[in-house]
């Protein structure tokens, strides 16, 4: 009769780590709890200066700032031959999506970049690449190392080396205000999912939207 006792009790605390690691049962991993966390409490992006495509330094969250559009940030590198590519594609397809909505005075997509090799340049060439609207879709790279450390965990982006120069790295979209605030994580697969999750952002965005003319350079759930 103990070991039944015993075994009832372990179960019992076993329950109960498990109901507190999964936020109540509601998320079945670390990466959804943290993407449902960020959905309650947006996170303040970290301070950082980025190259833009024309080869000017600037400061992430002033561009965020003074384009006054909610943007969709997605991580990438200019000599990356699969996900990128993959992820690009997408990108597009959220580029053709807010432009069929007229909500690219709204709306923006932001992509940046992980390796240092990358410059204004590889920028650029990839912009062409990817057959984006400068209007509505920016690229940025994040040359200082300490300050992309920051960029990346924050989001929550994982970079390893492979070889040949490449990298092995995770992909989501982020909805981000103009306010520099991160508040959500929607899957790269769905890039609806992704819009819906930024139209939702718009409520939380305070004043006037900025047009979309004054930028430099320029199916997740709400």
């Amino acid at each position: 009769m103990r070991w039944v006792i015993s075994l009832v009790v372990a179960l019992a605390a076993g329950v109960g780590v498990l109901f507190g690691l999964t936020s109540g049962f509601t998320a079945l991993t670390a990466e959804t709890a943290r993407r449902q966390d960020i959905q309650v409490h947006p996170r303040e992006i970290p301070s950082a200066r980025v190259l833009t495509d024309s080869g000017q330094q600037q400061s992430l969250r002033q561009l965020l700032h003074d384009d006054g559009r909610v943007a969709i940030v997605n991580f990438f590198y200019a000599r990356c031959i699969s996900l990128c590519l993959a992820q690009g594609s997408l990108t597009e397809r959220l580029q053709n999506a807010i432009k069929a909505e007229g909500l690219q005075d709204k709306l923006r997509l932001i992509s940046l970049s992980f390796d240092p090799r990358d410059d204004a340049q590889d920028l650029a060439r990839y912009s062409v690449r990817m057959g984006a609207d400068p209007k509505v879709w920016q690229f940025y790279t994040l040359e200082d190392p300490d300050q992309r450390k920051a960029i990346l965990d924050l989001f929550g982006i994982v970079v390893v080396p492979a070889p040949l120069g490449e990298f092995e790295h995770n992909a989501a979209f982020h909805v981000v205000t103009p306010g520099g605030q991160l508040v959500r994580v929607v899957d790269l697969d769905d890039p609806g999912w992704a819009l819906k999750a930024a139209r939702s952002a718009l409520a939380a965005v305070p004043g006037p939207i900025a047009p979309a003319a004054s930028s430099p350079g320029a199916g997740g759930q709400p």
